[in-house]
């Protein structure tokens, strides 16, 4: 397992669901992943819980907040202050949409649109951390920004959270960007611009990835839990193998076989 020992401020560290109907969604994610799913036991907790793999946590599922609030996967940039960056957010041309409070001793938390729309959030850890183990099968590996104005969006999250973005073209209509400190070899998210077929009411999104060892067995198995594949199983070159899946509540994240290390 790839252990997370220590929070690194201003990258992303834990991703959880909303959803509107949390039971169904642990058992659907634990049928995929092989995720042990457990509730928070106290009240105020609201009904979240935490998914484990192997005694590890990897993302948290709870109900949504809102009747109007889609069921979708939220990621979280982990930070030293809260209410610093949720100010410093505002500065650089986003929006907070859920000023910063304190998730009883876990953290300190806030919501963020970036200028482009999409939504993030922020956490600043207490007694929880963030995941604790990343980049192997059944854990996050990636996540990924779709913007409708990736240019301006990429700038904010330079400005506010000090990432360098840097510019790939991996075809002749397809340039794709990744996020690091400064180290291309280094990175941990990408993103896009929002192609031209993208429905107009869907809004900028952050997207995660779960590493797994076999693509197109996980596709199938999703689709068996009732699933839909918005992206069938496809090779990336010098990446690996992909799928983008929608749950059975609507959720959307994307799986990933990465290449082999030499």
């Amino acid at each position: 397992m790839a252990d997370v020992h220590t929070v690194v401020a201003n990258k992303p560290g834990w991703i959880d669901l909303g959803s509107a109907d949390a039971a169904a969604s642990r058992d659907f994610y634990s049928k995929l992943f092989g995720w042990a799913a457990e509730v928070v036991p106290d009240p105020s907790a609201g009904g979240y819980g935490m998914f484990n793999l192997d005694g590890k946590e990897v993302a948290g599922v709870g109900p949504r907040q809102s009747d109007q609030q889609p069921t979708a996967w939220m990621i979280y940039i982990l930070v030293d202050n809260a209410d610093a960056i949720a100010e410093k957010a505002v500065g650089a041309g986003g929006q907070v949409v859920a000023p910063p409070f304190d998730v009883m001793n876990a953290g300190r938390m806030a919501v963020i649109a970036d200028p482009s729309g999409a939504i993030f959030g922020i956490w600043q850890p207490g007694e929880h951390k963030g995941w604790e183990i990343e980049g192997v099968s059944g854990s996050v590996c990636w996540v990924e920004l779709t913007s409708r104005d990736f240019n301006t969006a990429a700038k904010f999250y330079g400005d506010v959270f000090g990432w360098t973005a840097t510019r790939s073209e991996l075809a002749p209509e397809m340039v794709y960007t990744t996020f690091s400190f400064g180290g291309e070899d280094q990175s941990f998210a990408g993103g896009m611009q929002a192609p031209d077929q993208m429905p107009a009411e869907m809004p900028s999104y952050w997207q995660p990835y779960i590493a797994v060892t076999d693509t197109d067995g996980t596709a199938a198995k999703a689709r068996e839990l009732g699933a839909t594949l918005i992206v069938e199983p496809a090779d990336i070159p010098q990446t690996g193998r992909f799928a983008v899946i929608q749950d059975p509540l609507g959720a959307v994240f994307g799986i990933l076989q990465p290449l082999p290390t030499s």
